[in-house]
């Protein structure tokens, strides 16, 4: 096919690159004197398109005339009806995309759906984009000939079977959190939890000025036994960081200028990467400005030159002393050591704000995909950070496909939008001008159902319902689906009043709301503010 598409200023150069080694169909391109293609409308393409009737193919310079053309592909950001157009010159024109990047999708489904005069293309290709979008996640975790050859540049490496650095995603550290107080059946259960979530590592925490050499061996062991995935132990105590070498830890977190000298050997004999900080800690000393972290981390990589170390500028909370100084700090650092692998501390921020965790990781993710970094920490100390590995997780493969487009983080086919509506839901229109309004008034009045009563709980990642006849517990009703259960609960005449049906349908429904959203369920109370 004969495709035209029709664009602004701005959005040309990208087209062209996107575009390049396209073949499927024969593309050519109008650029109107517009800087932003949202501001096109159908009026300006026909007057455009038949002031100058000849059009270019976006490879060379050949030309053909318009009336050749079989579709016109216009910007999705367009606010009028791409109809118009078709009316005025007789070809087909529907909406394309709303990021230029998203085009090769559009072209590639174009012969197998109807595009729309009306939505953007990227809403009909929400699927496609999807798809896609996981087998190039999937393929960057592969260790194959390709990943080989991009592990020989020095600015990527390996950890165990996860490829790390510039040319990966960021992968997701995820610190089991005062460790040293769990049972092993706890631990194992975190570490699960943790690999369910999507965490490429686990990281083991120990307790600051204590010393625990056995634990820490023994914990290591018991994930590293369990689980296939690499674990770091988490302290600067040099017995400990010792011990889990013994164990086979895959990383250690971390080395500062206070034990370098006690653990660097070890680590080098167990040929495992490590973090390292621009800290003293043993002799209580902590750079301030960028300047002088940035000195501490270069002086203290010399030292270690003889091991494989990831650089950690120490990414601080809002306002404590500053996250925008500890922003530059990694910035500055970047430009003086642009290949070095970089590590980033996400939690520091988000449990210590009192906000929804998955925006914050997003954003954070975002400004650590621009300083190349490589591994993004977090533990998930608080329940407002309940879902935080899961949510980096995300937020990571998001970036490294804004990478790889060159694009915004928009419109990829994975998200994070988990409160909000991504895009607007059309539904009919129904004018209610002429029926009598009702008022409706909750009196609270309240009569037993004498086939029983039901209480409802949140349990093995399932919705329960549990029967109660005279105070005993006589059934449990249990499915992800609050349809389910209340049609079972039909289905087996359990239930005798109206008004208890429309409230158990209610309770119903919102305690599969919490399940979904990971929320905590109580009966009667509203799972939001």
């Amino acid at each position: 096919m004969k495709i035209l598409i029709i664009t602004g200023q701005l959005a040309t150069p990208l087209i062209h690159k996107n575009l390049e080694h396209y073949t499927e169909h024969e593309i050519y391109i109008k650029t109107l004197p517009i800087k932003i293609a949202s501001f096109i409308t159908p009026k300006m393409i026909t007057y455009y398109l038949k002031e100058k009737n000849m059009i270019t193919n976006i490879k060379d310079t050949k030309t053909i005339p318009l009336d050749q053309i079989d579709i016109i592909i216009t910007p999705g950001l367009m606010q009028q009806d791409a109809q118009l157009i078709t009316q005025s010159l007789n070809i087909p024109a529907y909406k394309g995309p709303t990021n230029a990047a998203d085009l090769i999708h559009t072209l590639n489904i174009v012969n197998k759906i109807t595009l729309s005069t009306t939505k953007p293309a990227n809403i009909l290709i929400r699927d496609e984009q999807y798809k896609e979008a996981l087998e190039i996640i999937h393929n960057s975790n592969k260790i194959n000939e390709k990943t080989q050859s991009l592990l020989k540049k020095e600015s990527n490496f390996q950890i165990k079977n996860i490829p790390l650095g510039l040319d990966f995603p960021m992968r997701v550290l995820g610190e089991i959190a005062n460790a040293v107080e769990l049972t092993d059946d706890q631990l194992l259960k975190k570490a699960q939890y943790y690999i369910e979530s999507g965490a490429d590592m686990i990281d083991i925490g120990m307790h600051a000025g204590e010393n625990n050499p056995d634990k820490a061996y023994h914990m290591i062991k018991l994930i590293k036994d369990n689980f296939s995935i690499p674990v770091s132990i988490d302290t600067l105590n040099p017995h400990e960081i010792k011990k889990a070498l013994t164990a086979e830890c895959d990383l250690v977190l971390s080395v500062d200028h206070g034990n370098y000298e006690d653990v660097k050997k070890d680590i080098k004999d167990h040929n495992i990467p490590a973090v390292i900080l621009p800290t003293n800690y043993k002799h209580n000393k902590i750079p301030t400005t960028p300047d002088d972290k940035i000195k501490q981390l270069n002086k203290l990589d010399k030292l270690c030159s003889d091991i494989t170390t990831i650089a950690d500028p120490l990414l601080d909370p809002i306002n404590s002393p500053s996250i925008t100084e500890s922003i530059i700090t990694c910035y500055k650092y970047r430009e003086i050591n642009p290949l070095k692998p970089l590590f980033f501390g996400v939690g520091n921020v988000t449990e210590l704000l009192d906000t929804d965790s998955n925006g914050a990781n997003a954003v954070l993710s975002g400004i650590a995909m621009e300083l190349g970094v490589c591994i993004l920490f977090t533990p998930e100390a608080s329940l407002k950070c309940k879902g935080s590995i899961k949510e980096l997780k995300t937020a990571s493969n998001m970036m490294y496909i804004t990478k790889l487009h060159n694009s915004i983080p928009k419109d990829l086919g994975i998200d994070l939008i988990n409160y909000k509506d991504h895009y607007k839901k059309e539904d009919i229109d129904i004018n209610t001008n002429n029926i009598p309004e009702i008022e409706a008034v909750a009196d609270g009045k309240f009569i037993p159902d004498t086939k029983g009563s039901f209480k409802i709980i949140l349990k093995n990642k399932k919705i329960n319902a549990i029967l109660y006849q005279q105070n005993t517990k006589k059934a449990v009703i249990t499915s992800t689906s609050a349809r389910a259960i209340y049609e079972e609960i039909l289905r087996r005449n359990l239930i005798s009043r109206m008004e208890h049906a429309a409230y158990l349908g209610m309770e119903l429904e919102k305690a599969e709301i919490a399940l979904k959203l990971d929320k905590q369920y109580i009966q009667d109370f509203p799972i939001f503010k």
